[in-house]
């Protein structure tokens, strides 16, 4: 019976949102496709709020978060870093993606809340954390086997820790040891053959590293920087057993080994042949290649698209010669200070390579104007860049958060 001068009342819509199930509601926000709707989703109340941290997959913690009050130190309290990233990782449960880098003084004991929240984790980046030894690494294996992709940049481990990893962490694909000084052979030795599904390695300025610990890597390896590396022969071998590289930087190798070999066994990238599918390579300021190494592997990988032979002045017209006469799938060539790039070994690049459409010939003393010109005339398809370009950009597989 209806009251007399009164009106039903419709209850808001917020009070009907709220009559909705927690699944109903993930659901919804989870169809949101605006940023900003995204975004402003957990300002509505606690729930929502727990809604869409429950639904947040990456996180960026920056380095002012396991900081002290005191902003004049940088001290951190192993309990309060702990504390700190342990809230961080309770209130986010659906990570799969966890960026940590610049947290210097984050603890090993910082990363133990990773033992209880870290399970679902695929890819972490603990770049210049450089408290970060053996310990927080064994952490990290124990609260994180689903992981795919690890940074470790500048961190502090040994062998030890990457023996713990690549036991506990099977599944790893994408590893970055760049700049680990304590990281040997040994270490490599164990990643390899624990994780088969590995497809790229850094492992630049690991001084100790020959190259021997790639022993019997997965053909799924496609992807490997060795820059500054102490390789030897016997080690580049091994690096190219598993046939399946396709992107492999190995330069400024003489500026670190003692032992001056005729080319380190470069020229076994191309006589091997298990580096057919090499489609990228990068030996800037390699001082030790020369003709035989370059002639080999012109040969050799005939999926080549990327070459930087910047400084490697050791090259001479046989080597020019032969690139161009075997390189047929070359698209990038970067010749930048090759003191014996002559006008001769510029005519044979001309007229071979002809799928080239960028050359980097910066300082070439020895090509005269001429020889350029009618380069340029005959060759309108190539880019001539003459301002110098160091390295090749590398294809990086490391996402950057």
């Amino acid at each position: 019976m209806a009251i007399s001068g009164s009106r039903r009342r419709c209850p808001p819509t917020s009070f009907m949102m709220h009559l909705l199930p927690y699944d109903c509601l993930c659901y919804i926000f989870q169809l949101l496709d605006c940023k900003s709707d995204r975004d402003s989703f957990g300002l509505t109340c606690c729930l929502w709020l727990q809604i869409q941290n429950s639904s947040r997959q990456s996180l960026y913690c920056p380095p002012s978060f396991v900081l002290s009050s005191n902003t004049t130190s940088k001290c951190v309290s192993p309990a309060k870093a702990e504390l700190s990233l342990g809230r961080f990782l309770s209130r986010f449960r659906q990570l799969r993606s966890l960026s940590l880098s610049g947290c210097d003084d984050l603890p090993d004991s910082g990363l133990s809340s990773l033992q209880f929240y870290g399970s679902k984790l695929h890819f972490l980046r603990l770049d210049y954390c450089r408290s970060i030894s053996d310990y927080g690494l064994s952490l990290v294996a124990a609260g994180c086997p689903c992981l795919t992709i690890i940074s470790l940049f500048q961190c502090k481990i040994s062998d030890v820790g990457l023996q713990i990893l690549s036991k506990s962490c099977s599944a790893l694909k994408d590893v970055n040891l760049s700049e680990c000084f304590f990281i040997t052979d040994k270490g490599i030795r164990a990643l390899s053959q624990n994780c088969r599904q590995l497809r790229s390695v850094s492992v630049q300025l690991c001084r100790w590293l020959t190259g021997v610990g790639f022993e019997g890597c997965s053909e799924t390896l496609s992807w490997l920087d060795a820059s500054y590396c102490r390789l030897l022969p016997e080690g580049v071998r091994r690096i190219v057993s598993g046939g399946g590289l396709e992107y492999l930087r190995v330069s400024c190798l003489s500026n670190w080994c003692g032992i001056i070999y005729k080319d380190h066994g470069l020229a076994t990238i191309g006589s091997s042949g298990l580096a057919k599918r090499l489609a990228v390579l990068d030996f800037q300021r390699c001082t030790c290649v020369n003709d035989e190494t370059v002639v080999a592997i012109a040969k050799g990988c005939p999926m080549l698209q990327e070459w930087s032979l910047a400084s490697c002045h050791e090259v001479k017209l046989p080597g020019w010669e032969s690139v161009g006469a075997n390189c047929c799938n070359l698209k990038r060539l970067h010749v930048n200070n090759c003191r014996n790039l002559c006008d001769q070994g510029l005519q044979a690049l001309r007229d071979g390579c002809k799928r080239l459409e960028i050359l980097y010939v910066h300082g070439c003393d020895r090509i005269s104007s001429t020889a350029m010109e009618v380069f340029k005339s005959l060759r309108g398809d190539v880019k001539i860049k003459e301002k110098q370009v160091f390295s090749i950009a590398p294809c990086w597989p490391f996402p950057r958060r």
